[in-house]
């Protein structure tokens, strides 16, 4: 209740009745903007659509007139000599670290190749890490290596059994793994053919699978065109250098991890748990001055679908909120990791 009565609109639908003193009411509202300002990390992302929630059943005019905002507080400080930079997100973090990285850093592909020039060097780099924040968000849903042998080269083809079956034994010879297993298998029922991943562990298997619905999703997309800006990049004798230091690679992953790991090496990365770990200085340089803050507006484009959406991610019934998340999982095209 101190929430409802610090923005002094009252709650639920509006209502019919003017005597209602608890009714909503949008001319009673004391604030313009109202901030959700949570953690950086996975709870705070929790406790945001808790209160997402709260606004949007009991309080929905808010949400329509605009007066919903997100705090966007960072979840890194990194720190090199006398200079600082605060970072949003593990994406933004893993894009400074390739910023530094790159500085005075040379890619010979090969041992009769000319090395990269910078900017094309830089720009398969970035395909590459979007590429890999793919992987590693999908890895429980889809076994990690069979994705890194895709980015390495391999193409996954279900149009026919031939072809599946040439896809399932690539993948296998890629990944070399005793413990992996990859075979193609056709589903009657839904008519679609799909590689099956069995990795045994301890004894125990775990299968995740390849189809046609993940090819055809922007997350696939995301991985085959990185696949193809790196097709036959590195050759024989390929080698990474960065000031006085230099590595023999067999693959760009390789050259890649190398170089992130040397500009790791000269910077100070602090974590930031939770807000309550910022100083008072810091907090309101990141997140509370209004001058350099970022804020999100919570807009709703589709009130029919955000309503679906709120019920059954939200809801009391378990079986469609697990089905929405297993269905949507791989069609996001367009994600800040």
């Amino acid at each position: 209740m101190t929430l409802i009565t610090a923005l002094g609109a009252g709650f639920g639908k509006v209502g019919v009745d003017k005597d209602d003193k608890d009714a909503f009411d949008i001319a009673k509202l004391r604030y313009h903007r109202i901030i959700i300002m949570t953690d950086a990390d996975v709870d705070g992302s929790h406790i945001r659509t808790l209160l997402l929630t709260f606004f949007y059943r009991q309080m929905p005019e808010l949400v329509e007139r605009g007066h919903i905002y997100i705090a966007q507080p960072p979840l890194y400080k990194a720190k090199q000599g006398k200079q600082e930079h605060y970072l949003k997100d593990d994406h933004e973090l893993k894009g400074h670290l390739l910023k530094v990285a790159l500085n005075g850093a040379e890619l010979t592909p090969g041992v009769n190749a000319p090395p990269l020039a910078a900017q094309t060097f830089e720009n398969v780099a970035r395909e590459y890490l979007l590429a890999e924040a793919v992987v590693e968000r999908l890895a429980r849903l889809i076994d990690p290596s069979a994705l890194y042998a895709m980015l390495g080269g391999v193409r996954v083809e279900l149009g026919t059994e031939a072809a599946a079956t040439r896809s399932a034994q690539a993948l296998q010879d890629a990944i070399a793994d005793p413990e992996l297993r990859v075979e193609a298998r056709y589903d009657a029922a839904a008519e679609t053919r799909r590689l099956t991943i069995v990795r045994t562990h301890h004894g125990t298997p775990h299968v995740t699978a390849l189809d046609g619905d993940f090819l055809a999703s922007g997350d696939g997309a995301q991985i085959q065109a990185a696949a193809d800006v790196l097709q036959d990049l590195i050759q024989p004798g390929a080698v990474i250098k960065r000031g006085d230091k230099q590595q023999a690679v067999k693959s760009f992953k390789e050259a890649l991890d190398w170089l992130l790991a040397e500009a790791r090496s000269s910077i100070a990365i602090q974590r930031y748990k939770g807000l309550g770990e910022m100083n008072p200085a810091q907090l309101w340089e990141t997140t509370m001055d209004p001058g350099a803050r970022r804020l999100l507006r919570v807009r709703i484009e589709d009130a029919v679908a955000s309503e679906e959406i709120f019920s059954t991610l939200m809801g009391e019934q378990v079986e469609p909120r697990r089905a929405f998340i297993e269905s949507n999982a791989l069609g996001v095209r367009n994600l800040d990791v």
